[in-house]
C-alpha cells in the first residue's frame, strides 16, 4: 500500500490523515482531467454543444457498472450536498409532516432540511443513535423508534461525517418501503470506501461523491433515483433541459432536467472512468482491506493512550477507512489541532459531537504506519 503514495499530488512533508474532507486525486486521474479541460478549451462550442451529452453518457455507463446501477438512473452533479438539495426541494412537504434523520448527520445537509421544514411547517426530527455502537440490529431499532404516523421522509447518511459510522441503510430502507415512507440516502463517503450496489440499498434516492473515496477530481458527484420515483424530481436550476425535445434529448426526462444547468466544466465527471480504472489496476479491494487494518491499529493505540474505549467493535465493519477515536473531555480542540499541524505536520480533523470530543482518522492508499505514528506521537506530547 505504501508504494501508492507516489501516485498522489499531496505535500510529502504532511501526514495527511484527512482524506474524508475533500479527497485526493491520483496524478494519472488528474492528468486525464486536464486533458478533458484542454479539449473543452480547444473547441468549446463543439464540445459543449454537440459532444457533451454523449460523453457524459459514456462516463455514466462506467459509473453505473461500478455502482451496479442503470446509467439512465444516474445523473452527474457537483457534490452530494447539491444532490440532497435537489431531492429535498422537490418534495411537497406539508404542515405536520415529519422528516426523520439521525443525530449523526452532516451539518450542511441538516441546514438544508431545517430551512425547508421551517418554510413548509413540517418537522425535522433527529433520532439518536447511541455510541459506542454495538450492532446493525441495535441501530435499526434505535432509529425506527423515531418513526411515527407523520413520518413522510427518512433521510440518513450511509457513512456519517462526524462519527464515521456505517449505518444499516439497507435494512432501514426495506422497512421504510413497506411502511410507504420515502427514503433518501446521503452517500457522500460511501462510493469507493465500501463496495456499493445501489439497487441492493433499496433507497428511493441516493446521492454520493466521486471526488472523495472514488479518487475523481473535485466537482464529480451523482444522484441516483429509483425509476418509479424520478417523476417526483424538480430541477434545482431550470435551464435548457426543461424544454428538451424528447426526440433529441437524452431519452430520460430525469437526466434532461438535471444534467444541463448552464455553462460548466464537465471535466471532473468525464474523469470518473479514469478514477475507476485506477482503482481496478491497483486491486482496490486489497487496498481497502489494508487501510482498514491500519486504521483499526491506530484506533486501538489511541484508545490505549487515552484510556478511553473504542466507539465501535474493532473487529466489525461498522467503520471502514474512516473512523473516530475519543479524546478526553477537557481537550482544547483548537490548541490540539494547531499543535498537531504546526509541530508534527499532521493534517487531521478534530470534532465535537454531542458534547464529546474525537479525532477523525482517514486512511487512504497513500497512508502508512509513519502517518499514524506521527499522530500518536503528537497526541502523546500534546495531551499528556
Amino acid at each position: 500500500m505504501a508504494n501508492l503514495k507516489q501516485f498522489f499530488l499531496l505535500d510529502p512533508s504532511v501526514h495527511f490523515l484527512n482524506h474524508g474532507s475533500f479527497g485526493a486525486c491520483p496524478a494519472p486521474v488528474f492528468e486525464a482531467y486536464q486533458v478533458w479541460q484542454r479539449r473543452l478549451e480547444r473547441q468549446p462550442v463543439l464540445f459543449l454543444g454537440r459532444e457533451h451529452d454523449a460523453l457524459l453518457r459514456e462516463s455514466r455507463i462506467s459509473l453505473g457498472m461500478f455502482l451496479h446501477a442503470d446509467p439512465d438512473d444516474l445523473v452527474y452533479i457537483p457534490n452530494a450536498t447539491y444532490g440532497v438539495n435537489i431531492v429535498a426541494r422537490s418534495l411537497d412537504l406539508q404542515p405536520g409532516d415529519e422528516v426523520l434523520t439521525t443525530d449523526h448527520e452532516y451539518g450542511a445537509c441538516d441546514f438544508t432540511w431545517e430551512f425547508l421544514c421551517k418554510k413548509s411547517g413540517s418537522s425535522y426530527i433527529h433520532q439518536p443513535i447511541v455510541l459506542p455502537a454495538v450492532s446493525e440490529a441495535e441501530m435499526v431499532e434505535q432509529f425506527w423508534a423515531g418513526v411515527s404516523g407523520r413520518t413522510k421522509v427518512i433521510y440518513l447518511s450511509h457513512i456519517t461525517s462526524p462519527t464515521a459510522l456505517r449505518l444499516p441503510v439497507e435494512q432501514i430502507c426495506l422497512r421504510a418501503r413497506a411502511a410507504g415512507i420515502l427514503t433518501i440516502v446521503d452517500g457522500a463517503h460511501a462510493p469507493g470506501q465500501i463496495p456499493l450496489d445501489l439497487t441492493a440499498v433499496g433507497a428511493d434516492f441516493y446521492t454520493g461523491n466521486c471526488h472523495k473515496w472514488m479518487l475523481a477530481p473535485k466537482g464529480a458527484a451523482f444522484l441516483w433515483a429509483r425509476r418509479e420515483a424520478q417523476g417526483l424530481i424538480d430541477p434545482l436550476v431550470v435551464s435548457w433541459g426543461y424544454g428538451a425535445d424528447p426526440k433529441f434529448g437524452s431519452g430520460s426526462r430525469y437526466i434532461d432536467l438535471l444534467q444541463w444547468i448552464g455553462t460548466r466544466d464537465p471535466a471532473a465527471c468525464l474523469s470518473v472512468p479514469d478514477a475507476i480504472r485506477f482503482m481496478r489496476e491497483h486491486d482496490w479491494e486489497a487496498v481497502r482491506s489494508e487501510c482498514h487494518a491500519l486504521l483499526r491499529r491506530a484506533i486501538s493505540e489511541i484508545c490505549d493512550l487515552t484510556g478511553l474505549a473504542p466507539l465501535y467493535p474493532l473487529d466489525s465493519d461498522l467503520f471502514s477507512q474512516m473512523a473516530i477515536a475519543p479524546l478526553p473531555l477537557e481537550t482544547d480542540l483548537v490548541v490540539l489541532k494547531s499543535g498537531l499541524y504546526d509541530d508534527f505536520k499532521v493534517e487531521i480533523p478534530l470534532i465535537e459531537w454531542q458534547r464529546r470530543k474525537f479525532v477523525r482518522i482517514s486512511i487512504q492508499a497513500y497512508n502508512s504506519r509513519a502517518d499514524t505514528d506521527a499522530l500518536l506521537s503528537g497526541l502523546k506530547a500534546l495531551l499528556f
